[in-house]
C-alpha cells in the first residue's frame, strides 16, 4: 500500500510541477482582445446614434468597452472617457450624455437627453470613439475607467488599433 501511495505522490508532484503562478496579474491572450477606432457624428438623421458592426461575432462572455475622445491634456496626451458619460446643467438636471449597448455582432453608441439638437456641435459632430473587446474572464481585473490601463493590461499598443471607416 505504501508503494502505491508513494507512486501516486510522485505522479502528482510531476503533474503539478508544470503549473506556474505569477504575481504580475492575469496572463492575457491578446488574440481575443481587440481595439477599434471609429469617427462618428450624432444628428437627427441617424437618431443621434452610431451602429458599429463587427465582421465576425465576439464571444457572448466578452465585454465591450467604449471610450470617447473628450480632449487633450496640456502635455498633448489624449483624454478618453468611458461610456456612459453624462453632462448636466448647472442646476443638476440632465443636459445630455452618451451611452452604448452591444450584441455579439455590433455595438450601438447613442446620445441621450431631452433636446439633443441644441447640444453643441463640438459634442455631436466628428467624435472619435474607441471600442475595446475584453475577454470576459479578465473584465473584472481591469481598471476600465482608464483607456491606457486597459491597453496595458491587454498588452495592446496604438499600432494594433483597427480603424473602421463607416
Amino acid at each position: 500500500m505504501k508503494k502505491i501511495l508513494t507512486l501516486l505522490a510522485l505522479a502528482g508532484l510531476f503533474t503539478l510541477q508544470s503549473c506556474t503562478v505569477t504575481d504580475n496579474g492575469p496572463i492575457i491572450d491578446n488574440t481575443t482582445s481587440e481595439v477599434f477606432e471609429v469617427n462618428a457624428s450624432f444628428n437627427s438623421t441617424n437618431d443621434y446614434s452610431k451602429l458599429i458592426t463587427f465582421n465576425y461575432p465576439i464571444y457572448s462572455s466578452d465585454v465591450v468597452l467604449v471610450y470617447r475622445l473628450s480632449g487633450t491634456t496640456a502635455q498633448g496626451s489624449d483624454i478618453w472617457k468611458l461610456l456612459p458619460e453624462t453632462h448636466y446643467f448647472s442646476d443638476g438636471t440632465l443636459d445630455f450624455g452618451y451611452d452604448q449597448d452591444y450584441t455579439t455582432r455590433d455595438v450601438n453608441v447613442f446620445m441621450i437627453g431631452n433636446n439633443l439638437q441644441t447640444v453643441s456641435a463640438d459634442y455631436r459632430l466628428n467624435q472619435v470613439l474607441r471600442v475595446v473587446i475584453v475577454p470576459g474572464g479578465y473584465a473584472t481585473s481591469i481598471n476600465k475607467n482608464s483607456f491606457e490601463a486597459v491597453m496595458a493590461t491587454l498588452k495592446l499598443n496604438e499600432s494594433q488599433i483597427q480603424k473602421i471607416q463607416m
